[in-house]
């Protein structure tokens, strides 16, 4: 599959996430409509593919000695920093962020594996 379509596909994937924790998630909203579900993705996924790697190496030492359970609060930090930079998005809390962080994670990862397959059958097909 190519890298442009592995894009797009994280790209809705992620902004199907966000659709989905704002319906679950009292705390953490987006106000407008696809463009700012669209525009809250494009941040997170940059915040995340950038920022993510360096904070994750920073704080391993943490992460070791809480059994990974650090990496939630650092999930949860760099949804509220997506949340400072873009407008549209609201986060209530912290306690708002992680559940949202964590259920982002799911949701993403569950869908990942629900679109991801097929489309790379059907793109492999033609």
């Amino acid at each position: 599959m190519s890298f442009l379509i592995r894009v797009l596909i994280g790209w809705v994937v992620i902004a199907l996430a966000f659709v989905v924790t704002t319906r679950i998630v009292p705390g953490i909203q987006i106000h407008g409509g696809a463009g700012e579900y669209a525009i809250v993705a494009i941040v997170f996924g940059l915040v995340n593919g950038v920022l993510g790697p360096v904070l994750r190496l920073l704080t391993l030492p943490i992460s070791i000695l809480t059994l990974g359970l650090f990496l939630l609060v650092l999930n949860a930090v760099l949804l509220a920093l997506c949340a400072w930079l873009v407008p549209a998005l609201t986060i209530d809390g912290f306690w708002s962020a992680l559940i949202g962080a964590v259920l982002i994670g799911l949701v993403s990862w569950v869908l990942n594996h629900l679109l991801a397959s097929p489309i790379e059958r059907a793109l492999k097909a033609r």
